[in-house]
């Protein structure tokens, strides 16, 4: 596996190692201890996830509060998606960047997505399976969320707005100017 800090370094982007041949492939898609190798701190992951989605359905930009943040590992495992990490940690010097990269069944990326981001996605291909582990349990009473189309995010969705679908939910989140994200850069929270 090989491990790529991005342009926001706390945010990395995982390659596993695939092995193929005529009768299909493998590869290892998580290993604990290269994983905490590579991101210098434990993560133990409590619940994975699950979801199908058509051509221009976005989800996010979703996070937790602290005491129920959440680290995401996303993949996708059918088609193929634009996947976005927004910094949301106050005092952060990359405070309201992104990451953004794509994700597909072809390249079988992976991108780790810690606590004190909002993430969210954008299916590109004609559907898409989306699969994630979490490190902490869903809690509905810390459930937030950014909205997708903040013009000081100003993100590139790779498709046309009007195109877009989006839950209900999803087009009420506040701004970033407007948001309280509960989260400071200087806070650890894995400790």
């Amino acid at each position: 596996m090989e491990f790529i800090p991005q342009s926001i370094p706390d945010v990395v982007l995982i390659k596993p190692e695939v092995h193929g041949d005529e009768r299909g492939y493998f590869a290892e898609t998580f290993r604990q201890d290269k994983f905490e190798q590579a991101i210098g701190y434990k993560v133990k992951f409590v619940q994975d996830n699950e979801s199908k989605s058509s051509q221009g359905v976005l989800r996010g930009l979703h996070f937790q509060l602290p005491p129920h943040a959440q680290s995401k590992l996303v993949r996708v495992i059918q088609g193929a998606v634009l996947d976005i990490a927004v910094d949301i940690r106050q005092g952060s010097p990359t405070y309201g960047q992104y990451v953004a990269g794509e994700l597909s069944e072809q390249n079988k990326h992976q991108l780790f997505v810690p606590r004190g981001f909002a993430h969210g996605f954008v299916v590109l291909s004609d559907t898409a399976t989306f699969a994630y582990k979490v490190d902490n349990y869903y809690s509905p009473e810390c459930d937030r969320g950014l909205v997708f189309d903040d013009a000081q995010l100003a993100i590139d969705w790779q498709l046309p707005k009007n195109s877009l679908q989006l839950s209900d939910k999803d087009t009420r989140h506040p701004r970033l100017s407007e948001l309280d994200s509960g989260f400071d850069y200087h806070t650890n929270y894995y400790a």
